[in-house]
């Protein structure tokens, strides 16, 4: 080889070797510390490990187990009422069948929810709001997530009325949360004292909308998060709030989002996860 291909040979093989040296030196970014003091935990749906989501008895095992809310969907009925239930319609968690806001609260009344554990059918009828705040009322701290009915807002007037019955307008007590925007800027206007979290369904996650809103708190799905979104929001003061989809990387995406510094994890596992956290 002549003197002249040695030197372009070792010149090449010096900028590879930078090139993967320096690639191999690259490190993912630190997690930007998170903005709530310790981590919450929300019972997402109550105990849902051990009794039948979104009714009293599964609200009740939560409590009893120090969670720092209570997550409740709620839907409203043909007359008005506010249900516990995540679903547009009952189908799936009871022995009817009908979309919520086709059916009156009578209608709800004559169904029960259906569940399975330790080899047992568990049954217990669909919970008003009102019947969880007289079960708890201010013993408990409440994260409510209100939804559009057929498009519009029209569960706010009477969420807010409720909360003021029962004294519980207050942001120490609850917060509210919503994938529409429109639900929570009428929430907003009607109860300016509370804390909103502004959510994002899995795969829909938007940064610059997210950094743009004046909610204080953005809930995304584990598989959306990263260290880069996460630090993001935590350096505008956001505190960000964490749901999780599959039951099988379930304990695999909380550890993760341990790493990331989360604010707050909705979870179908309080023991596993207080157990995560140190709680």
């Amino acid at each position: 080889m002549s003197k002249k291909k040695r030197i372009l040979f070792f010149m090449l093989l010096s900028v590879l070797l930078l090139g993967i040296f320096g690639f191999l030196g690259k490190s993912e970014p630190e997690a930007a510390p998170g903005i709530a003091a310790t981590p919450k935990i929300f019972a997402h749906r109550g105990a849902v490990d051990r009794f039948n989501e979104s009714t009293i008895t599964s609200y009740k095992i939560a409590s009893e187990d120090n969670v720092d809310a209570l997550e409740i969907d709620l839907r409203m009925t043909k007359d008005n009422m506010l249900i516990v239930m995540h679903d547009e319609t009952i189908d799936r968690t009871t022995n009817c069948t009908g979309r919520v806001s086709d059916l009156t609260l009578w209608n709800i009344k004559s169904c029960v929810t259906l569940g399975q554990y330790n080899g047992e059918i568990t049954m217990e009828e669909i919970p008003t709001l009102g019947e969880i705040f007289q079960t708890f009322g201010s013993t408990q701290k409440y994260y409510l997530e209100t939804r559009l009915v057929y498009g519009e807002t029209a569960m706010e007037e009477v969420l807010v009325k409720l909360l003021m019955d029962y004294h519980l307008l207050d942001k120490e007590k609850v917060a509210i949360e919503s994938f529409s925007e429109d639900s929570l800027e009428k929430m907003a206007t009607l109860a300016p004292e509370l804390s909103l979290t502004l959510l994002f369904r899995k795969g829909e996650f938007e940064l610059e909308k997210a950094l743009a809103v004046d909610f204080p708190v953005i809930g995304l799905e584990s598989t959306d998060a990263s260290v880069e979104i996460v630090n993001a929001l935590h350096n505008q003061g956001k505190e960000v709030h964490v749901f999780f989809n599959d039951v099988e990387t379930f304990e695999e995406q909380q550890k993760k989002m341990k790493e990331l510094n989360i604010d707050g994890y909705f979870t179908d596992n309080i023991t596993f996860t207080k157990r995560l956290l140190g709680k």
